[in-house]
């Protein structure tokens, strides 16, 4: 009679367990609207990873860099190749700016996020993600165009089935 009891609760209990407990840590992608999972892109030991992409307006590349924690994202340096609309042109409080080979960088950057809205890129922004020395196309992952919520979240099996692994190909 136990037994049958067990089999009757107990191995649907463990399966909803298995299928719903958020256990793997990610960079998630969310529709920034609805929160419902778009892409994410699985942590290993690495928690700093890079958003890089052309500025619309000077046509040269930016590159962002962050660091994860459980629930928040710190951007801790910035790099670009002008000073033309929408970018800085010098650091605040304990920022530092350097310019090295025609490249400017903010270092020393504690900004800290709970998220980051992004509007992935149509035309000319080429939105990628940078993680573990490898280069990942958003456009190759999310459709053009969306606007996505990028946060460091556990996401549970159900939720890596439901959503777009990014990898590589």
């Amino acid at each position: 009679m136990k037994f049958k009891k067990f089999m009757a609760f107990g191995i649907p209990l463990i399966i909803a367990f298995l299928l719903f407990f958020p256990y793997k840590h990610v960079i998630a992608f969310s529709y920034q609207d609805q929160g419902e999972l778009v892409a994410y892109l699985p942590l290993k030991s690495e928690k700093n990873f890079q958003i890089k992409y052309t500025h619309s307006i000077h046509l040269t590349d930016v590159l962002e860099s962050y660091r994860l924690s459980d629930k928040q994202i710190e951007q801790t340096e910035l790099a670009y190749n002008d000073f033309a609309v929408g970018m800085p042109s010098n650091a605040e409080g304990e920022e530092v700016f350097e310019e090295k080979d025609g490249t400017y960088f903010i270092k020393n950057m504690k900004r800290n996020f709970t998220y980051i809205d992004l509007r992935v890129g149509q035309v000319r922004a080429n939105h990628r993600l940078v993680y573990d020395e490898k280069t990942y196309a958003l456009a190759d992952f999310i459709k053009p165009g969306t606007w996505v919520r990028i946060s460091s979240e556990s996401i549970s099996l159900w939720e890596q089935l439901k959503g777009v692994k990014i990898s590589g190909r």
